[in-house]
Order: structure tokens, then C-alpha cells, then sequence
């Protein structure tokens, strides 16, 4: 029997209900929503959820808040996409509030210093297994071996910038799905609920009435305009060399760029946040991370933290928690509203592009330029936590982190189990 369409209010509850329970990243956030909307609910037919979910890991930004957005959209159009994006970052924005404020203000309590001292290196292994999970399914082809590896020396090198990757990347899948197939051409993934009953079958189109350059050029009109409200008013108000004003720009340009999910595009944040605006160190933004880690809803949410720092940090004419928190909400707006303007601008055309060979080419590429960003990623925060000031390697880090790795990888150990033991190991070891 055909599953009955969910109300409004029923796919409200369930958005509210991800949005707390979304742990585990982007892996452990599409395979919820694989289990609860395909294989539970049957909402929506697998081949359907797998064609959304290829065109969100093409788009900058966090993938897996765009697919319940494009879930959303699939089911209830504009208004359930709406829900659906804002409910799976609100828990962990407020979340991530909480613990930056508190992260400040005690962050240098002796028991909070030896909870990150244990967290930083867990936080490393975490990023090492995404390495092995990313690369065995990415690296199929000698082709993305090579792209990869392409990928991590380019950024180790400092030769190319990250956004260049990137844009090289999808260019030389794309070129190689055209003119070399059978090298480039990306492995399709198998239906496991074929024959099974869906509220948006596989076969049926479901889709609404063919998208013209008028909705096209409204929505683009009205994403443009919220997206870029606040920076212009911060600009105009405080002057475009203010933090909040910078803010609004910088990470616009990163939410542009951000192919790949949080891992990938850290190196890129961290190194400009660090050593270019000073709003932070190197150290804090492993906490940060700590931080996104321990609470629901994306990755990315560290840059919010990253935010709160800066302003905090240089709070210019406010109270510091104003101005952090100013600056933290400016972060999080211009990282997540382009997200909206992405789905609603090309969903209609994508549900047209089921199986092109060239969007699966070039998916396959910038999946492969991923594990080589990601690898970077680990040398970059590594080199602070397990050779601090040069005095040596630290041994507590790399036995934590090793320990840490094995429950990871070998023992396949939830990442948040294994973060809060880290943290809570840290804190015993603190007090010997």
C-alpha cells in the first residue's frame, strides 16, 4: 500500500526532530535521513533521495543541511524547505552559543583546559577516519587517486588557493566525463528499496510546472537580497573595515567556496581567521571544532564559533558579548542563506537530471580533490596540538589520538562517544 503524504505539520515534527538528533557530521546526517525518509517513512524513493543528495555534494556548502532543504522542498515546496534548512541549524546555532559564551568566559579554568587537552587530538583522529571512509569510496579510479594527491600537495605547497582547487576540479571532471568516459565516469550507487513504495515514487515526476527566467530571476532577486541585507547595513552603519562588516564579506566568499563540506574548507577559514584577521588562534579554532563536534546540525557550524571569536576579540565599539554575538549570528546568516537560494534556484531543473553523465563525472572528481583537502586539513591542525611551542611531541596528544583512532576506525565507535570519552579522559588526566 502507497504510504500516505505527510502534512505540514507532521514533516515539521520530524525536521525539529533532526535537527536535534543530527549528530555525526554529514555522514552520520544523510544516513538519518536515508533511514527515517526512505527506508522508515518512505516519504521519498531512494533513487530520488540519491539524485538530490549528488547534486547538494556539487554545491558550496554544508551538503547535508541541503538535502533536508531539498527534502523539504521535494515534499512541501518553498515553505517546507524553509522548515526543514532553518530547523537543522537552529539547535545547534543556540547550542554552539552556549558553549562559545561559556568557552570565554571559563575557557581557562584548569578543568576546562584539560577537557580540550583531551578533545584536540580526538578531534584529529576523527579527521583521519573521514580520510579512510571519504577516500574508499571516493578514490575508485586511478584518475581521483591522482587528483586527490593532486589536491593535497597543491595546498601543502601553498601553490594554488583553495577556491581554484576547487573550481579546477569540477572544470576537469566535468571535461573528463565528456571526452574520457571511462576514465572519469562515476560508479553508480544501486537502489536498495527498488520495488518499495514511495509518497515521491522514483518513477513518477512529481515535480511542478516547468521553471522559467521569471520565478528563476525572482528567486535570485529575493536570495540576493537577504543574503546580502545584513552586510550592507553592517557596511553602511560601522564603516566596511569593521570586524562585523569584514565578517559579512569573508565568509561570503567562504560559503562560495565551501565544496566538500566543513573539513574542506577549514584550511582555507583557519588560515585566513588566524593569520590574516587575527580573530583567533589556532588552537581555539581545534576547540571550535571540538565544539561542532559534541553538538547536532553541520559541521560547519564552527565557523560560528569562529564568528563569536572575533568579535569577542575585537568588539570594536560594543560590549564583547554583543559584538561576538553580533558577529557570530553574521557568520552563521551569510554561511546558511546562500544554501536556500542554491535549492530553490535549481531544484526544479535538477529533478530534470536524473543520471547525467556529466554531473556524476564531476561529482566523482570534487569528491576525490576532497580527500586530499581533508588530509591537508589534518597537518595543518596537527602540527599545534602534537608538537606545541616546538617543545617536542607531546605524548599524552598522540597516545590519546591513537586511542581515539582505533575505537574510530577499528571498532567503529561513535564519533560523539568517542569525543565526550576524550574529553572526559582529558579531565581525569588533569587532575594525576
Amino acid at each position: 500500500m502507497k504510504p500516505v503524504h505527510p502534512t505540514f505539520r507532521e514533516a515539521l515534527g520530524f525536521w525539529l526532530k533532526l535537527g536535534f538528533i543530527s549528530f555525526g557530521g554529514p555522514a552520520g546526517q544523510i544516513a538519518i535521513m536515508q533511514a527515517e525518509l526512505v527506508e522508515r517513512r518512505r516519504w521519498i524513493g531512494q533513487e530520488r533521495f540519491l539524485h538530490a543528495l549528488n547534486y547538494c555534494m556539487l554545491l558550496p556548502g554544508p551538503e547535508a543541511q541541503q538535502l533536508a532543504t531539498y527534502c523539504g522542498w521535494l515534499l512541501h515546496r518553498t515553505w517546507g524547505g524553509i522548515a526543514a534548512g532553518v530547523l537543522f541549524v537552529l539547535p545547534s546555532a543556540i547550542l554552539l552559543w552556549g558553549l562559545s559564551y561559556a568557552y570565554v568566559s571559563y575557557g581557562h579554568l584548569p578543568a576546562v583546559a584539560s577537557v580540550l587537552n583531551g578533545l584536540q587530538p580526538a578531534i584529529l583522529a576523527v579527521i583521519l577516519v573521514a580520510v579512510l571512509r571519504i577516500g574508499r569510496h571516493a578514490l575508485r579510479r586511478p584518475i581521483h587517486g591522482a587528483i586527490a594527491a593532486a589536491a593535497f600537495l597543491l595546498l601543502v605547497g601553498g601553490a594554488v588557493p583553495f577556491p581554484a582547487i576547487v573550481i579546477g576540479t569540477v572544470a576537469l571532471g566535468a571535461l573528463g566525463g565528456r571526452f574520457l568516459p571511462r576514465v572519469f565516469a562515476a560508479r553508480r550507487a544501486h537502489s536498495e528499496a527498488s520495488g518499495t513504495s514511495f509518497v515521491l515514487d522514483d518513477a513518477a515526476p512529481g515535480r511542478p510546472s516547468a521553471p522559467g527566467w521569471s520565478r528563476s530571476l525572482r528567486v535570485v532577486a529575493l536570495g540576493l537580497a537577504l543574503w546580502w541585507t545584513p552586510i550592507v547595513v553592517a557596511g553602511v552603519s560601522l564603516g566596511w573595515t569593521s570586524p562585523l562588516a569584514e565578517a559579512g564579506l569573508f565568509f561570503s566568499k567562504a560559503a562560495m567556496v565551501t565544496f566538500g563540506g566543513a573539513y574542506a574548507v577549514l584550511p582555507y577559514v583557519g588560515q585566513q581567521a588566524v593569520d590574516v584577521y587575527g580573530w583567533l588562534y589556532a588552537d581555539q579554532m581545534l576547540d571550535g571544532l571540538a565544539f561542532a563536534e559534541t553538538t547536532p546540525g553541520p559541521l560547519i557550524m564552527v565557523l560560528q564559533f569562529v564568528g563569536f571569536m572575533g568579535g569577542w576579540n575585537q568588539p570594536g565599539d560594543f560590549q564583547p558579548l554583543v559584538a561576538a554575538t553580533l558577529m557570530a549570528g553574521m557568520t552563521t546568516w551569510v554561511t546558511f542563506a546562500p544554501c536556500f537560494l542554491w535549492i530553490f534556484l535549481g531544484a526544479p531543473f535538477v529533478e530534470r537530471l536524473r543520471g547525467h553523465a556529466l554531473l556524476d563525472a564531476a561529482l566523482a572528481s570534487v569528491t576525490a580533490a576532497v580527500v586530499g583537502v581533508i588530509l591537508n586539513l589534518a597537518l595543518w591542525f596537527g602540527r599545534p596540538v602534537l608538537w606545541p611551542d616546538s617543545a617536542g611531541l607531546n605524548l599524552f596528544a598522540a597516545a590519546t589520538g591513537i586511542a581515539a583512532f582505533i575505537a574510530l576506525a577499528r571498532f567503529r565507535v561513535g564519533t560523539v562517544w568517542v569525543v565526550f570519552a576524550s574529553g572526559a579522559w582529558g579531565l581525569i588526566a588533569g587532575h594525576w
